[in-house]
């Protein structure tokens, strides 16, 4: 009879114990893939409180053909605005401020809506979109809305009353990072890995030069006029000259807290699950905020777009399912992250572009993955 090593069992009993479903899961995903023109892709699954399966797929780059791996990391987009908001939560707790303040108090200038002066503009309206600001001038500077830069800093405010509607609103998060960095005294990106990053043990951030370059994963956007996928090259723009120039408290959005975290797909499913887990890391025990913190970041303040402070209730993605979380959009990325906090399951898609219109790949992933790993099983 022929011996069989030691490896080649171990090989064999991991294969006898590996899920079915994880081929056919695959074989689907792919075939999704090649359907919509998906360049890379990562995905993950946590599901009863474990990182159960993460994958990648596709190529981080088009011109070498080099593979994406679990070394890869991505700008992540808007999934980045939960990361300010939980910053921002930590000084709540701490005393440093609270969700009611007024705005013009933190921002060392008036922060008011021209049409509705008396009303106060509070950090709470602006870590849920309802602060009645708009993008309409721009948000990579704070100076569109400061009223000593600019004589047409009305522009910034949209017609509702503050904390009376919802819009949607970069401008938003920007200004919050910035108030992180005068209550903290910690420049914006450095707290993120300080207080957030590092008790979790993850490799990310929001400063593109304290990062391994070697790992970023190209972003694509697609020209629908010469059917192709185009380079993004500034997604990951250096910001060296800005920072040697560096004003504590008034260049924050340099560092976009409102969309520039880069993190890897495994990364940000360990971070989601503290988000599943109200504030607490399962297995290490690390709790980054309070409960009654995390559970105040997920309860919705707009009543049509159930959005709360930086985290959002959607069943979009999956009919009669309500889940909690963010997606991102820029450059041709597109990434998700959305979690079922009672049943402790949760995704994270992370595409680096695609042909198809941008949401099919996050609906289309998700809808697979929901399928495989939690209805069917």
């Amino acid at each position: 009879m022929k011996k069989i090593t030691l490896f080649a069992l171990v090989a064999l009993l991991l294969t006898a114990c590996a899920p079915k479903s994880y081929t056919e899961f695959e074989n689907d995903l792919n075939a999704f893939r090649e359907e919509v023109g998906n360049v890379g892709l990562g995905v993950a699954v946590v599901k009863e409180n474990k990182l159960i399966y993460d994958n990648y797929f596709g190529v981080k780059n088009l011109e070498t053909g080099e593979k994406i791996d679990a070394q890869t990391i991505f700008r992540i987009a808007s999934i980045s605005k939960s990361f300010t908001a939980t910053a921002l939560m930590q000084l709540v707790e701490q005393g440093k401020v609270t969700l009611d303040t007024d705005v013009s108090d933190l921002m060392g200038f008036r922060v008011r809506n021209p049409k509705y002066p008396e009303t106060v503009i509070t950090l709470d309206m602006l870590l849920s979109h309802t602060s009645s600001l708009s993008d309409s001038l721009g948000y990579f500077t704070l100076d569109v809305i400061n009223p000593a830069t600019n004589p047409e800093f009305a522009g910034c405010y949209n017609d509702y009353e503050p904390g009376k509607g919802y819009r949607y609103c970069n401008l938003n998060f920007n200004m919050a990072g910035t108030i992180l960095e005068k209550l903290s005294g910690e420049r914006f990106d450095q707290y993120v890995v300080n207080h957030i990053l590092n008790p979790l043990g993850l490799y990310g951030g929001y400063d593109i030069d304290a990062l391994d370059s070697t790992r970023f994963a190209s972003l694509y956007s697609y020209n629908s006029e010469n059917d192709s996928l185009e380079a993004q090259p500034n997604a990951y723009k250096s910001r060296a000259e800005e920072i040697a120039n560096y004003t504590m408290g008034y260049t924050t959005p340099i560092f976009s807290p409102t969309g520039g975290m880069k993190i890897s797909t495994t990364d940000l499913a360990k971070y989601m699950m503290m988000h599943m887990n109200y504030g607490l890391y399962p297995g290490a025990g690390e709790r980054i905020i309070s409960e009654e913190s995390s559970r105040n970041m997920q309860t919705p303040r707009s009543d049509d777009e159930h959005y709360g402070l930086a985290l959002w209730r959607n069943s979009d993605y999956i009919p009669e399912v309500e889940l909690v979380g963010h997606t991102g959009g820029a450059y041709g990325l597109r990434s998700a992250m959305f979690f079922h906090p009672e049943e402790k399951y949760g995704f994270i898609v992370i595409s680096s572009g695609t042909k198809s219109p941008q949401d099919t790949i996050l609906q289309g992933t998700i809808k697979i993955m929901y399928d495989h790993f939690i209805a069917n099983e």
